[in-house]
């Protein structure tokens, strides 16, 4: 039967430390394995390469893939991040609406102005904007 004196508070928090470490060290081994995959810059030979150096050597692989590219991962997480907001900046406009009752009224008082439409049926598209589009 375990008992709390077993194990003492202190290895309590060196285990934890360790797990830690493991997860950070896994967390930094596929950021880098995904970083090889995703490169566009190197052919799949070097990515070949570069993918056992990190597998059958881990520290010194990592170690070096990070000194030696380490700019270049910037630049790809930032481009990548630009290009993410810049499709949800689009996603984002598309779906907007167009100005509400406001602008509908709006236009269709110019519609009315330039003789495109009568009075009825500028009423009848001021009534269905007020409505919220369902009239």
């Amino acid at each position: 039967m375990l008992v709390a004196a077993d194990y003492p508070f202190l290895d309590v928090l060196w285990t934890m430390l360790i797990f830690f470490l493991w997860v950070i060290w896994f967390w930094i081994l596929i950021g880098i394995i995904a970083d090889i995959f995703t490169r566009h810059d190197i052919g799949g030979g070097k990515k070949a390469l570069w993918v056992l150096f990190v597998i059958f050597a881990p520290f010194l692989g990592i170690l070096v893939y990070l000194i030696a590219n380490s700019h270049g991962m910037a630049e790809r997480r930032m481009k990548e991040s630009r290009h993410a907001q810049a499709q949800m900046d689009d996603y984002v406009r598309s779906v907007a609406s167009s100005g509400g009752a406001a602008a509908e009224i709006e236009r269709a008082k110019q519609l009315l102005d330039s003789g495109a439409i009568d009075a009825a049926e500028y009423d009848a598209l001021k009534k269905k904007a007020l409505a919220g589009g369902t009239a």
